[in-house]
């Protein structure tokens, strides 16, 4: 069980460390309050996009605009005036009346009209302003409405962005006494009509009729240590202006209105002239557009729409929020959503960039910003700034993680692929996509001689390191001409020119290539030495032809090589080259300029599943740009006194099969040998001999490799062979071959 989870959080690792990471780096942010500018726009938006809902037909509201100033002439109106439209709007009998104008002023003549309409008018409201700021300061009431309990404080909320989102119920004045707000003041006398009287519930929440208003907390909804003194609500917003019934001053001094469109309802005086300053952002005051603002008298119009409907209607009666830790949550469940889908992308066998995954987060993200526009509708108001940043903010990082290990995987294939081939699987569209397509290409292939023989008579270890440094020296100078390795096999390597990337001088820069392979080898057994190990023979057989190269495998494996003849043949060619030989076939040595390859002898040979003989060349150099070429080799042989009786098989491949044969050594150089027999060999065959009768103390040696060249021997019916497996200077493997040999040298 251990072991099955300890592979779930292996598989699921970025998310389960991005995940809760890039959560509480929003969190951490949203707690400082910065999120807050970003959050307050979308529920705005919210505002702007939600239904209009119908007109309130229990508000009526008296806006004084600039034509009604203007056509009184002056303002503020005189107490005679003033009195004469309460007057008016009181014959209309209304339920309640609220005056959202301040009248501390002068005594003036009128007065005592107007003091005494307001004695007779229980159903008139007045208006203070309670708080002060930098820029306003507390507003006394008229006097006779305060002694008579009938004012309320205008006093509006403003938030960090300057608009209007929470309303009062009541607030504390200097002197710590309670005073309601002119909003709720009113709300109260026109639900007294419908027998309702505020209540406080256990937890000192406001209740009115069956709905309660739970108080407003600092860090409600998205709003982080906002202040809340006094008894606040989210404002649950009817509408603009124009959900409510509106009339003129002018119509109404005029008498211009409906004889009972005031009756039983509330009715508000107020300014919305731009002159009176009375205006106000709120959440309708869209930021995308010119912004527009809301007088005064409409928002309070809103807050006591806001308690009428709750409580007579069952609408909600304010914004309801999540808790901190249900918010915590869901900002933890997005970032999950953002990370799982990103992380996906690593598994889904398509590396690289894909629209597909920005449309899935696109998607993701709007399907967050439409559920909680759902919820708003339904009275909730649900934090999505916070979610998308962590579904975003996941998925970054997870895209981050999945890009830094598709780096160091590029990193990690380009020990075994080229550059070429790791940017042709990870950045090209059709990079992993299985098939190919024919192409003109140069194969290269290079193989050690003798090598299984040194592989059983060395130590693992010992083998790995010859074999390390041989293939990275080997691997510098393929890449320093821009070859392709597609394979290291065994000691042996698949090099490729022309794919994946074709030039037009793949065959030259591969000719010149296998040339510096060869030259290297000497600073390869310059190393091998130093450490006491084995020097090391290598040939090299190149071809060039059209193949198919692509992506040939399965969709669980494939690999990016090439499939043909042509590759068959290079490896038919190299397995004809003996150490520090390079042969190539005649369409390489054509492609290449035969003007600037050095050739040093022909060989006709006849290659299994090749119909015709062809002509294979030995490569000494290469001119051009390039001007490579291989030390000449002087080979000195010594005519033995005694020549050296053998047994011999002819190998087939790798393996010896067929009849034992028997013949003698009759002459010796460092790499080379005589051999004479009465049986006929075949030049290029490769030979298993047996040392025989050479001391007492070696009666019988085995493993001795050979090829058979082309070249005359010096002495008559005898072929000239060349050590592959065990030459006379490896001391270091079989110590006992090489002192008779050299005995034998020495002896003549």
């Amino acid at each position: 069980m251990w072991k099955a989870l300890r592979h779930k959080i292996w598989q699921w690792r970025g998310v389960i460390i991005a995940v809760p990471s890039v959560t509480v780096v929003v969190l951490s942010i949203r707690a400082t309050g910065v999120l807050q500018a970003l959050e307050f726009p979308v529920l705005d938006q919210f505002f702007l996009l939600r239904p209009q809902e119908s007109i309130d037909p229990r508000i009526v509201i008296v806006e004084i605009n600039e034509a009604d100033i203007q056509k009184v002439g002056h303002w503020s109106l005189t107490d005679t005036e003033l009195a004469g439209l309460l007057e008016t709007i009181k014959q209309q009998k209304p339920a309640a009346i609220g005056l959202d104008l301040y009248r501390d002023l002068p005594v003036e003549p009128g007065r005592q009209t107007l003091t005494k309409l307001f004695e007779i008018t229980p159903n008139l409201v007045g208006v203070q302003k309670v708080g002060s700021s930098g820029d306003s300061s507390p507003v006394n009431p008229p006097p006779m409405l305060k002694q008579h309990d009938q004012v309320g404080a205008n006093d509006l909320v403003l938030d960090g962005d300057g608009k209007v989102r929470r309303g009062l119920f009541y607030l504390e004045d200097q002197a710590g006494e309670t005073v309601f707000s002119f909003s709720f003041k009113l709300a109260e006398l026109y639900l007294k009509t419908k027998g309702i009287e505020p209540e406080l519930t256990a937890d000192q929440s406001m209740k009115l009729g069956a709905a309660i208003f739970p108080a407003f907390n600092t860090n409600d909804g998205s709003y982080v240590s906002a202040q809340a003194e006094g008894y606040q609500v989210l404002l649950n917003y009817r509408g603009t202006r124009e959900r409510f019934q509106t009339v003129t001053l002018t119509e109404v001094l005029e008498k211009r209105i409906a004889p009972e469109l005031m009756r039983d309802r509330i009715v508000l005086i107020g300014a919305t002239a731009e002159s009176l300053k009375d205006l106000f952002y709120v959440p309708y005051s869209s930021s995308l557009t010119a912004p527009t603002r809301m007088a005064g008298v409409t928002i309070h119009a809103n807050l006591i729409s806001q308690m009428l409907s709750a409580a007579l209607e069952g609408r909600m009666p304010t914004l309801r929020t999540w808790s901190e830790p249900l918010e915590g949550l869901w900002v933890l469940a997005w970032a999950l959503v953002g990370g799982i889908m990103s992380w996906r992308q690593r598994y889904s066998g398509r590396p690289g960039f894909h629209p597909w995954h920005t449309i899935n987060v696109l998607l993701a993200a709007g399907c967050l910003v439409a559920g909680s526009y759902i919820a708003f509708l339904q009275g909730w108001w649900i934090p999505v700034v916070p979610p998308l940043l962590t579904m975003v903010g996941s998925s970054i990082v997870i895209t981050g993680y999945v890009a830094r290990s598709a780096a160091d995987m590029r990193r990690t294939f380009g020990r075994y692929l080229t550059d070429e081939v790791v940017a042709s699987l990870l950045e090209t569209p059709g990079g992993l996509t299985l098939g190919g397509e024919r192409r003109k290409v140069t194969i290269l292939i290079s193989d050690l001689r003798g090598f299984s023989a040194i592989s059983e008579r060395l130590p693992p270890e010992q083998v790995v390191t010859i074999l390390n440094l041989y293939l990275g020296a080997m691997s510098d100078a393929i890449t320093r001409y821009n070859g392709t390795i597609n394979e290291f096999i065994g000691d042996g390597i698949f090099v490729m020119f022309g794919a994946p990337i074709y030039r037009e001088d793949d065959s030259e820069r591969a000719v010149a290539c296998a040339i510096a392979m060869q030259s290297v080898m000497c600073d390869v057994n310059r190393q091998n030495q130093q450490l006491g190990l084995p020097a090391i023979e290598m040939g090299i057989g190149i071809n060039t032809g059209e193949v198919v190269v692509g992506n040939i495998g399965s969709q669980r494996r494939a690999k990016y090589t090439v499939i043909g003849n042509h590759v068959n043949l290079a490896a038919r060619i190299e397995s004809y080259t003996v150490g520090g030989q390079i042969l190539i076939s005649e369409d390489t040595c054509r492609d290449a300029g035969e003007g600037i390859v050095k050739v040093d002898g022909h060989i006709q040979v006849e290659p299994k599943g090749i119909k015709e003989p062809i002509t294979l060349h030995n490569v000494s150099g290469i001119g051009g740009k390039h001007n490579l070429y291989l030390p000449e080799e002087k080979e000195a042989f010594v005519t033995l006194t005694a020549s050296i009786p053998v047994r011999y098989t002819v190998l087939e491949g790798k393996h010896a099969v067929g009849t034992m044969f028997e013949g003698s050594l009759v002459s010796l150089s460092d790499k080379s040998a005589e051999l004479r027999s009465d049986h006929f060999l075949t030049p290029l065959s490769n030979l298993k001999l047996n040392l025989l009768n050479t001391t007492q103390k070696h009666a019988e040696l085995d493993d001795l490799y050979a090829k058979v060249l082309d070249k005359a021997a010096t002495k008559p019916d005898c072929v000239r062979i060349r050590f592959t497996g065990m030459p006379i200077r490896f001391a270091a493997l079989a110590p006992e071959v090489s002192a008779a040999l050299e005995h034998l040298r020495r002896s003549t």
